[in-house]
């Protein structure tokens, strides 16, 4: 009875051949959609690790049964791009976008490549194209135009984009870029005189054209902009520039002094602009003298300018005038200012020693001078007359034949030091030298003539 069951189970599965074969088709022979979609599957399974070259293989068997087919060209275009196959990849999304212009993503695959191989000039076409989808592709058009230089375009861009969705500090920083060319510092002037007649209380639209045109040295448009600026909005640290040039005008100098202090200690205003004020206070102090406590308050605020000595600049200022002892006080304030004097201060204050005849200070300042700067000549010159003038003719003398050695090329120098050396050895009672060095002053005073 146990082998009789085996053997029934093999007569059936002999007579039913037909049967056995149909349970097994199924798996076996499969209808073409469904291969598409495990070719497919395919690919983006091997794409996932990695497998590029795969995957594109099975991709290429998606194309045989469905040869117009948008998304496989795309996947082609992301695998080729992936192996930075740039050119396959470019031809891939393009393909996509003919059979479907109206898919986005498509045109971001050209632009990816068109970017990757920095073929800025195709990509600004793409990326033209991509606008129509989503205008927030400008800002992208703003960097190609930065890189194809096309800086009008970048900068009519930037202005739309700035007024529509707001700055950015990337478009911001572009825009520096373009400005720090004077070719189109000229339309952004334009630029921003339509921004102020639309928006006449947008304070950053004043304070740009003010920076332009100081950039351009036009002071007077720098001024009319900052009335116009105080007319709008009264209490903008910027408006304080008219405010000021009216009140010395008006000869109002407490409400001038205040303007320029505000001016003067904002961090906003240009350094230029803060000089040029300065300057213009000077110049009302040379006549209002009852105010120069607060010019000295002033230079203090200038204290950290590495470009200019502003106590220097009004010391020559009232050198020019030969206002000696001014002069003296603002030079010696220039000094202060740095931990080792500067040739031309010195130079300057011994200058102003010898109107005022102050020659035991300019001993002094010749002999530390002579310290900091043992090549320079002329301080050893100033030490030298100095102390002739003081009678103490041993150290002028010392002072005149060592700095001698270091005289090259300057004939009024020289002269000097022998006039000089003449007095020197006179006051010493050296009769011979004395001539000596007179007589070769007067030789090289024919020279000069």
């Amino acid at each position: 009875m146990k082998k009789l069951v085996p053997l029934m189970i093999m007569v059936v599965l002999q007579c039913n051949p037909v049967l056995s074969w149909g349970q097994t088709e199924p798996e076996t022979i499969k209808l073409p959609e469904n291969k598409f979609q495990d070719y497919f599957y395919e690919a983006l399974k091997q794409k996932a690790i990695e497998n590029y070259d795969k995957a594109i293989v099975a991709l290429e068997r998606c194309l045989k049964i469905d040869s117009n087919n948008a998304t496989i060209y795309h996947e082609l275009g992301k695998n080729y791009l992936a192996q930075k196959d740039y050119k396959n990849a470019y031809t891939s999304f393009e393909k996509a976008h003919h059979l479907d212009p109206t898919n986005k993503w498509f045109l971001v695959g050209m632009y990816d490549v068109d970017y990757a191989t920095k073929n800025y000039t195709d990509a600004v076409l793409v990326i033209q194209k991509l606008i129509a989808f989503d205008p927030k592709f400008k800002e992208d058009l703003t960097s190609l135009y930065m890189n194809t230089g096309e800086f009008d375009k970048a900068l009519a861009l930037i202005n739309e984009l700035n007024e529509t969705v707001g700055k950015s500090d990337r478009r911001e920083s572009y825009k520096i870029q373009i400005l720090s060319q004077g070719k189109y510092q000229d339309t952004e002037i334009t630029n921003l005189e339509e921004q102020i007649l639309k928006y006449p209380k947008a304070e950053e639209n004043y304070i740009s054209l003010i920076y332009l045109y100081s950039k351009k040295n036009n002071i007077e448009k720098v001024l009319e902009t900052a009335k116009r600026l105080e007319a709008a909005i009264p209490d903008s640290e910027w408006a304080q520039l008219s405010l000021f040039k009216n009140y010395l005008v008006a000869n109002e100098s407490d409400k001038a002094i205040k303007a320029m202090n505000i001016v003067l200690g904002s961090s906003k205003i240009d350094s230029k602009i803060k000089h040029r004020i300065f300057n213009e206070f000077l110049i009302y102090v040379n006549t209002h003298p009852q105010f120069t406590s607060d010019l000295d308050k002033a230079i203090a605020y200038f204290a950290d300018d590495s470009q200019v000595n502003v106590a220097k600049e009004v010391g020559k200022y009232y050198h020019n005038k030969k206002q000696w002892d001014k002069a003296e006080k603002y030079y010696q304030l220039g000094l202060q200012k740095n931990t080792t004097p500067d040739v031309e201060s010195g130079l300057l204050l011994l200058d102003v020693y010898t109107q005022m005849a102050q020659f035991d200070k300019m001993a002094k300042i010749a002999d530390d001078m002579v310290e900091l700067y043992p090549a320079q000549p002329q301080f050893y010159y100033y030490a030298g007359l100095a102390y002739n003038q003081l009678q103490q003719f041993k150290k002028a003398k010392e002072m005149l034949e060592t700095g001698m050695d270091y005289v090259v090329e300057d004939l009024t120098l020289e002269i000097n030091y022998n006039i000089q050396l003449g007095e020197a050895y006179n006051g010493l009672g050296d009769t011979n030298k004395k001539i000596f060095y007179f007589s070769k002053a007067d030789e090289l005073l024919k020279k000069q003539k």
